[in-house]
């Protein structure tokens, strides 16, 4: 395919596959230059609500996930004082006739994997890994990208380019000038067992949250049912360097030792445990300039809380593309109507994350306001506060 319709993409993370699979979709051509010399498997699980999965079903992702994919029946909403539910949010059955699409749960590298794997089957779809870009300029018809592979210096040109970078994006601050992410105060704990070594109680397909003092747990069953993937994200004043960040069993349980047994006996399966620092930016006014645009962490990183972090990078996916499609002889044009697109959503999602992780953290009155609201609500009504999100479709 001619370069005129070659889009540039920095990152091959999941919003970077996916607006690559879904411009390629569309006609383009789609180059990812991304800057580990190869995909990792690592990671967390990641919840994919029906505002992401109907694209990925569009995208023709539905075959090779489905070794690796869990519909789970609820949310479970638990109580760490009496050990029960205070609420549950219906998901297998209720998202398909509420929304019209499916709601996984996966591992993050399966995911990208699966998203990898389309990709590089895809003649048009180049993925070149172990290449950082540097630099970039505008020029009449078009975009130049300087990157370096290895201690080679090379150039990609192209219609447009994407930055698909992630929470440290090197694009965001080149485009924006805006300043470093800021902590959170905030770490997350993550590990994977085999189902299992879990509580029998946990292997159920069930996202668990459990909502406790200074802390709270996500616990769900991925990989087909035959991992239970764990996150414990637990206040803290120091953040710690790095995605995966090794820590002591030892350290988690301190921070666990009032809560149930049979949650203190999950934690203590797994033998190894990641951390990272959550962190946080502010909305941006503006995404990009000329023919260059951010795409989803590098745009807008938002807190885990709730669970739209992919969600929202494969839902800027989508539309940039057909935004690009709709003029594809000037990507100016293109990424503005899709920064147009997306701010206000975007914003609204970081922003209600915010709030999640506010009220996931209350203690005292506040708990219990915070509780009996929970258990006063039906799960229909519960799962009806997620329409806004759940129910979008561009």
């Amino acid at each position: 395919m001619a370069s005129s319709r070659t889009i540039i993409i920095a990152g091959a993370g999941i919003g970077g596959l996916s607006a690559a699979l879904a411009l390629a979709a569309r006609g383009f051509r789609a180059v990812i230059l991304e800057q580990a010399p190869k995909l990792e498997t690592a990671g967390a699980g990641i919840q994919l609500p029906p505002n992401a999965t109907r694209i990925l079903i569009a995208l023709g992702l539905t075959e090779r996930l489905a070794p690796a994919i869990v519909v789970p029946d609820e949310v479970r909403i638990m109580s760490t004082r009496s050990e029960r539910p205070l609420g549950r949010v219906p998901l297998r059955g209720a998202t398909l006739a509420r929304y019209g699409a499916p709601y996984w749960v996966v591992h993050r590298g399966d995911l990208q994997e699966a998203l990898a794997q389309a990709a590089e089957s895809d003649p048009d779809v180049a993925l070149k890994l172990g290449v950082t870009v540097e630099d970039c300029a505008a020029y009449p018809g078009g975009v130049t990208v300087a990157a370096r592979h290895r201690h080679i210096m090379i150039e990609e040109r192209g219609l447009a380019l994407v930055g698909a970078d992630g929470l440290w994006s090197t694009l965001r601050t080149r485009l924006t000038g805006d300043a470093e992410p800021r902590f959170a105060g905030r770490v997350a704990w993550r590990a994977t067992i085999p189902a299992d070594a879990a509580p029998a109680a946990f292997r159920d397909p069930v996202v668990n949250l459990w909502l406790g003092r200074d802390a709270h747990l996500v616990h769900y069953p991925i990989r087909g049912g035959r991992d239970v993937n764990i996150v414990a994200i637990v206040t803290d004043p120091t953040p710690r360097p790095g995605w995966s960040q090794p820590a002591t069993r030892e350290e988690l349980m301190a921070r666990f030792a009032r809560w149930p047994r049979p949650v203190r006996q999950l934690l203590e399966a797994p033998e190894r445990w990641l951390t990272w620092a959550l962190h946080d930016r502010a909305p941006l006014a503006d995404w990009g300039r000329d023919a260059f645009t951010l795409l989803g962490d590098a745009a807008h990183p938002m807190l885990p809380f709730l669970a739209q972090g992919g969600a929202m990078a494969i839902e800027d996916a989508d539309v940039l593309a057909r935004a690009l499609a709709a003029t594809p002889e000037r990507p100016d044009q293109a990424f503005r109507a899709y920064e147009k697109a997306r701010r206000r959503r975007t914003a609204r999602a970081q922003n209600a994350a915010r709030k999640t992780g506010r009220i996931y953290g209350l203690t005292g009155i506040g708990a219990v306001a915070r509780n009996t609201v929970i258990r006063l609500s039906s799960g229909t009504r519960l799962l009806a506060r997620q329409d806004w999100l759940y129910g979008w479709k561009g």
